[in-house]
């Protein structure tokens, strides 16, 4: 019966968690990018708390700079919401335009990381923002 048991490497648990993580992203990201398809801030929300859990035993690992882009591409992009969120008081498309900018950007950040992170590689410090 002992033999049975799995021996999960802390790198292994903390990439599952990762890559959880990162496909929570990915849905409210492709979300945030296709007309009709918004997913719940809610999974945002959830990605975001296990990446704040999560960071601290990633420390001193290749995957310690992934939750920390994943949790700054977050608080970015929710900045850039807010700042430029008076345009759609003035008119539909500069918000509209400004919006679809920041999903863009947050999209492409998030597959950024996906691609380093199924290449075993941490975000480079070029990377930071």
């Amino acid at each position: 019966m002992a033999n049975d048991i799995v021996n999960v490497e802390p790198d292994d648990s903390l990439k599952t968690w990762g890559w959880v993580s990162y496909i929570l992203h990915l849905i409210v990201a492709i979300g945030a990018v296709v007309p009709g398809a918004q997913a719940s801030v809610l999974l945002l929300l959830i990605a975001l708390v296990i990446d704040f859990v999560k960071r601290d035993d990633a420390a001193g690992t290749w995957q310690a700079s992934h939750f920390s882009w994943r949790i700054r591409s977050v608080l970015w992009a929710g900045l850039l919401y807010i700042v430029t969120s008076w345009l759609w008081l003035l008119l539909f498309i500069p918000g509209w335009i400004a919006w679809s900018l920041i999903s863009l950007w947050f999209l492409y950040r998030i597959v950024k990381g996906m691609i380093r992170m199924n290449d075993s590689r941490p975000m480079e410090p070029k990377d930071v923002i």
